[in-house]
């Protein structure tokens, strides 16, 4: 990559904006789904829709084909900081540690890839947090208000603790994320380098294939996450007794197997595995093409 080291992290932005745009209407259907069907919280018990074609048709045509993009500009703001922390991490990172061993870096070397990736996804995403939150109440459609105003709601009426509300599996879930994504991206086309040569062939059945392992692993935390960023708990508020929220990672997973049952935790399954598929499609294709320019 040469001796800019700023420029990992510039494309790994502009590339995980363009990514966002592409796929958001998909990840709206995704955490729409992942909400519903919640006991313990009266606002979500009914099951609106009954899969992700069903929640695209109807959110259409009940709220309009806008509200498929609604809380795109907190997705595009996360983007800017996450997108351009995580992969400008990780590559410089990963070449850091590359000088340092022993092969000088001719090899990819798995279990460093692998460290360096969670390493980056977890501070990355636990930096963004705050846009992720937003991101999710406007999704779900009750949140009409602008991104700024949201943001100055939220914390007015929850605390600075609201705009971090389920920062731990948003982390970890991006930790697993990028533990299995970028290794796995930069493995695959090491392989097909022989037969297809670094080419845009090869990006995209990479990209394809570590697509399918993340959504996989991280889906469970996604729906944790979800739940945990949509549920409100005012500062001062007397706890109802007729009203119970999550108290965190731990008690989001048991609440939920217990009431849902374990599949509950692949709410949303489909439309994330198809939305990172072609984000990541969208994302390494970009990418590697803005890293012609160096």
């Amino acid at each position: 990559m040469g001796d800019s080291d700023w420029r990992p992290f510039i494309y790994g932005g502009l590339a995980s904006i363009v990514a966002e745009f592409g796929t958001f209407p998909i990840d709206t259907t995704k955490t729409r789904l992942q909400i519903q069907g919640q006991k313990i919280d009266p606002r979500h018990v009914e099951l609106r829709y009954t899969g992700m074609v069903d929640c695209f048709v109807k959110t259409s045509q009940q709220e309009g084909v806008k509200a498929l993009y609604c809380g795109i500009w907190p997705a595009v703001l996360r983007q800017a900081t996450y997108g351009t922390i995580k992969f400008g991490t990780y590559y410089s990172l990963k070449k850091w540690i590359a000088k340092h061993r022993a092969d000088g870096g001719s090899i990819e070397h798995v279990p460093t890839n692998t460290f360096c990736a969670a390493f980056a996804g977890g501070l990355s995403s636990a930096i963004a947090n705050p846009t992720d939150v937003l991101k999710v109440r406007m999704q779900v459609g009750e949140e009409k208000r602008g991104i700024v105003r949201c943001f100055v709601s939220i914390y007015e009426l929850e605390g600075a603790r609201g705009l971090w509300r389920g920062v731990g599996p948003t982390s970890q879930r991006a930790a697993v994320i990028a533990a299995v994504e970028l290794p796995v991206y930069d493995a695959c086309k090491k392989r097909l380098t022989v037969p297809l040569g670094d080419t845009p062939l090869n990006h995209f059945a990479s990209s394809l294939v570590a697509s399918l392992g993340s959504a996989v692993a991280s889906t469970p935390l996604d729906v944790i996450r979800t739940r945990l960023m949509n549920q409100r708990k005012m500062k001062g508020q007397i706890a109802n007794p007729n009203e119970r929220i999550y108290k965190g990672t731990v008690d989001c997973f048991l609440q939920t197997v217990r009431n849902e049952g374990f599949l509950a935790l692949y709410k949303g399954f489909i439309p994330t595995w198809l939305r990172m598929g072609p984000w990541n499609i969208i994302f390494f294709l970009t990418y590697e093409q803005l890293k012609q320019f160096y």
